[in-house]
């Protein structure tokens, strides 16, 4: 598992990382001093866990957090020594996962990590399986051609799949194509439906379009011209 820890105080870092890494050696740590090294360490790697400081020069640390829900598959934890209501408020309403204070004291951050120990190799493998669908939705995707790139059984795969996510493979893959779909139908309107299909990931136009309706109860041509259809995100 990845984890990026953001601080313009090289010590805060060092402190962190010396932490964590004698209770989860498994774990690999990314550091950055300011915002826009974050945000290129997230451009490069697959971050899973995100302890971003508050105050740093530029960027500060809910800007940054901002940006990187928006654009990235993450948990984020807020650190700071201001201890601030309207600072905790600011978190939640970004989506951040919890935010704690300053000065970090080893047992609280040991324990609050707890959660995440679950986050095994097997449970690694998974966010790697879902980091490639959100990244390559568009391509030819198979289960066994993502188990072959990740070097694991397809039907342990497959099983696994289903144990972390609550749903199948080719069911979480289609929903996510579908939902990427809906995003086109609305911002990019001068799009036919067969240009769609192809850049979601869909075989054929026909497919896409019975595979839609099933989903929605209506066709892409309906979303895309009914004004009373909700906003949807992907989540």
């Amino acid at each position: 598992m990845n984890i990026l820890l953001v601080d313009d105080e090289a010590l805060e870092l060092d402190q962190l990382e010396y932490i964590m890494k004698a209770h989860f050696s498994n774990w690999t740590f990314y550091k950055a001093v300011d915002a826009s090294i974050a945000i290129q360490l997230a451009k490069k790697v697959k971050i899973s866990l995100a302890f971003l400081d508050i105050q740093m020069p530029g960027k500060n640390g809910l800007e940054l957090a901002k940006e990187l829900k928006k654009n990235y598959e993450m948990d984020i934890i807020i650190v700071t020594a201001f201890q601030s209501f309207e600072y905790a408020q600011s978190s939640l309403r970004i989506g951040v996962n919890d935010y704690l204070t300053k000065p970090i004291v080893e047992s609280e951050l040991l324990m609050f990590l707890e959660k995440y120990r679950k986050w095994s190799t097997q449970n690694d493998s998974i966010q790697e399986v879902l980091h490639i669908i959100r990244e390559e939705f568009h391509e030819k995707l198979s289960l066994g051609l993502i188990a072959n790139r990740i070097h694991m059984n397809a039907t342990y795969l497959s099983r696994k799949f289903y144990e972390e996510i609550g749903i199948g493979f080719a069911d979480y893959l289609n929903t996510y194509r579908l939902e990427n779909a809906k995003k086109l139908l609305i911002e990019n309107k001068n799009l036919s439906m067969s240009v769609i299909a192809e850049k979601t990931g869909f075989n054929s136009q026909h497919y896409f379009s019975a595979i839609f309706k099933k989903q929605f109860g209506m066709t892409p041509s309906e979303y895309r011209t009914n004004p009373k259809r909700k906003k949807d995100h992907i989540t």
